[in-house]
């Protein structure tokens, strides 16, 4: 049986081992994997997470506070990310082994599916980069290459590549500006940053590194070789993702797959 999620911060008591997450849902008709469904293993993870043993101890305080700094991102951004038809910015950053990726190169080999997310202690992320891995193999066939960006440090990427191991590259972005060009970045208020450290457990600088708290809001965008934007989800509720089924629509419909 294999772990997905050895511990998360943001839920220190979960543990999760069950092999739901991560095989391959099978098409008996055709003996293939069938297209991963995010949705559906969101249901299935959010079970698990409400169980007694694994709620987290918030106070209706903490509540009020995240409830606030949910309708502030909200009414802040509420049409996050770059547009399909923009230019997809260009960009250079590092893998968690210190070489360097840059999407223009990559667009030369073929179409990038790229995909913001927060950060090795997000159960949601996790569970969409799971299904990403999973659809890897459709992804591939129609040339493109799949590359997460986030703002933990390196070292963090590290301990996930070893534990998750992913086929694809994630990149650490340090000062924001990826995120930023891609209009996902999101300030933490000091208040729901305190309220994560008291009831969650969760420190964002020890993933992120000292005095940085700022988080993407999670976004995946499907970028033609001509570097433009041909299919782009953002949104500021953090547990929806573009679906990977929703991928592969988009790549299908590319020029000179």
């Amino acid at each position: 049986m294999s772990k997905i999620y050895e511990k998360f911060a943001i839920f220190p008591a979960v543990i999760v081992a069950v092999n739901l997450f991560i095989a391959p849902v099978v098409n008996s008709a055709q003996a293939e994997p069938a297209v991963p469904n995010y949705n559906e293993k969101v249901k299935e993870l959010e079970k698990i997470l409400a169980a007694p043993k694994n709620a987290p101890k918030i106070n209706e305080h903490d509540k009020a506070v995240m409830n606030k700094a949910a309708a502030d991102l909200a009414a802040q951004m509420p049409n996050p990310g770059i547009q399909v038809g923009a230019k997809a910015p260009d960009f250079s950053l590092k893998n968690p082994y210190d070489k360097t990726i840059r999407l223009s190169a990559l667009l030369k080999k073929g179409p990038v599916i790229l995909a913001f997310y927060r950060g090795a202690w997000c159960p949601y992320c996790n569970l969409q980069l799971h299904q990403l891995k999973l659809a890897l193999p459709q992804f591939k066939k129609y040339g493109a290459s799949l590359v997460a960006i986030t703002p933990q440090t390196p070292d963090k990427s590290v301990d996930q590549f070893k534990q998750d191991g992913f086929p694809f590259e994630v990149l650490s972005d340090m000062d924001y500006k990826v995120i930023e060009a891609y209009r996902l970045l999101w300030q933490v208020p000091p208040e729901l940053d305190a309220t994560y450290k008291r009831a969650y457990g969760l420190s964002l600088e020890a993933f992120n590194g000292p005095g940085r708290r700022n988080l993407p809001i999670p976004g995946t965008f499907v970028i033609d070789r001509a570097g433009v934007v041909r299919a782009a989800f953002a949104n500021t509720d953090w547990k929806k993702r573009m679906e990977p089924a929703d991928i592969l629509a988009a790549l299908q419909k590319l020029p000179n797959k």
